[in-house]
């Protein structure tokens, strides 16, 4: 079968014999065109299943009220929460968005940007995926003169606006946790260093260790996708070394589900054997037994933030784009997994 042949505003025009301009006034309601006309004319546009072509007008217009986000997954809390406010704040302000997701893939998410270009979105939300590394599809946002908004993930050498939290104070927060309940040998299952909150939630693990005089030993320190398979495997290594650890973290709660999984499945008492602490907040985290201490985001206000920082910029003549960061306090949710008593 052949495609269908998309409805026009020529075809409306013919079917009442008068001219395309005349159709198109109507249709924006332009006072010069006759009510009964104005009335013709969406019988007709809804008789011929019409539907506006907002490409082209937005080609016309200079402004398609579009805003382009990019997520690596839409299946968890955190983004989709973030999702959910961002488009409360930008449908008051009426614009409607575009949600991607890029599944952690660079090659992805690449060919988000490009079809979000090419519809002719006013801005992009974005946080990054994994695999990226090279930022020229980023770059050529800018180029474009459209706002750019990085959220969660982003990095400070493309010079935009950022909203996120404090992934350094958050892992000297988690381990100074663990120390005031007696833990010693403090174990990572971290994300790849390349991304920067990853690096940053390392690098804060690190030197909280350092801090209290606690070794570092690079047998419990560990760099994955952070999935569930990627926890159930990580810990499973960790079971099998002469010395435990007495404590994970884990730089995401999907990871630390596994890692829990696998605790379990060993007979292994949390947290008085070993304690354990997501990232994340996602609700499964006080459903499991035992519930999972975590670390909350802050993702509906995270959410709103990068709307508002893409409303100011999009209403300002004079903006340019800059390294604004707008960082929030993460907040430690202690619950069962690391309630040792001491």
């Amino acid at each position: 079968m052949g495609n269908k042949k998309r409805t026009t505003i020529k075809d409306i025009a013919n079917v009442l014999n008068i001219s395309a301009a005349a159709v198109s006034k109507a249709l924006h309601n332009d006072s010069r065109i006759s009510k009964q006309t104005k009335e013709d004319v969406k019988r007709v546009a809804k008789e011929l299943n019409y539907q506006p072509n907002h490409l082209a007008s937005a080609l016309r217009k200079g402004k398609s009220n579009l805003v382009g986000v990019i997520v690596p997954r839409t299946n968890s809390n955190f983004f989709s929460s973030v999702i959910e406010n961002m488009e409360a704040v930008l449908d008051k302000a009426g614009y409607n968005i575009i949600i991607t997701q890029s599944k952690e893939s660079f090659k992805k998410e690449c060919k988000n940007i490009d079809t979000l270009l090419y519809t002719q979105v006013d801005g992009i939300i974005a946080s990054m995926a994994n695999e990226t590394t090279d930022l020229s599809y980023y770059e050529k946002i800018k180029s474009k003169g459209i706002p750019l908004i990085l959220f969660d993930r982003g990095e400070n050498d493309l010079n935009v606006d950022y909203v996120g939290i404090n992934d350094y104070d958050s892992s000297h927060m988690i381990v100074e946790h663990l120390v005031e309940k007696g833990c010693k040998r403090i174990a990572h299952i971290g994300g790849y260093r390349r991304t920067r909150i990853f690096n940053n939630r390392i690098r804060g693990y690190i030197d909280a260790l350092t801090k209290h005089n606690l070794p570092l030993d690079q047998n419990l320190l560990t760099e994955s996708s952070l999935t569930l398979e990627d926890g159930r495997e990580m810990m499973q290594k960790f079971l099998q070394l002469e010395q435990r650890p007495d404590a994970v973290y884990v730089a995401s709660d999907y990871a630390a589900l596994g890692a829990l999984q696998v605790l379990n499945e060993n007979n292994i008492n949390v947290p008085e054997d070993i304690c354990l602490i997501g990232f994340g907040n996602e609700p499964f985290t006080s459903f499991v037994k035992p519930t999972i201490s975590t670390v909350n985001q802050h993702s509906a206000e995270i959410g709103k933030i990068a709307a508002e920082t893409f409303l100011s910029r999009i209403n300002d003549e004079n903006w340019k784009p800059s390294l604004n960061k707008n960082i929030l306090k993460s907040e430690l949710i202690v619950r069962e997994s690391s309630d040792k008593r001491i």
